[in-house]
């Protein structure tokens, strides 16, 4: 849950104990539970506003997915492009360098 341990989450209670005492922890448990019911009723709104605009436009969840499918694909080719002709550049520069100091070293 949020990467938080059980050792972090008594200590986190405990603090909030602490601050706020037993008597109010209720009701603040109980106005974050309806700020999460809104926020997930909010979001499943803007979830569902997005699906029919895209049905609006022709578009469905399949073309959306074949659509951002042919991103990725195109992405991961340029990091690759990249990712490979940088490592090229490198090792050569690390050539040339060695080349470089291969005598320097050999005089010390």
């Amino acid at each position: 849950m949020f990467g938080i341990g059980g050792g972090e989450l008594v200590f986190i209670l405990f603090i909030v104990l602490m601050l706020f005492g037993s008597d109010k922890i209720p009701e603040i448990a109980k106005t974050m539970g309806k700020a999460m019911a809104q926020l997930k009723n909010a979001t499943n709104d803007i979830k569902s506003e997005i699906q029919k605009g895209a049905e609006a436009n022709g578009l469905d969840a399949k073309s959306l997915s074949d659509m951002t499918g042919g991103i990725n694909s195109e992405i991961n080719k340029a990091k690759e492009s990249l990712l490979g002709d940088t490592v090229t550049q490198v090792e050569k520069v690390k050539e040339d360098i060695e080349n470089i100091t291969g005598p320097v070293k050999r005089q010390m």
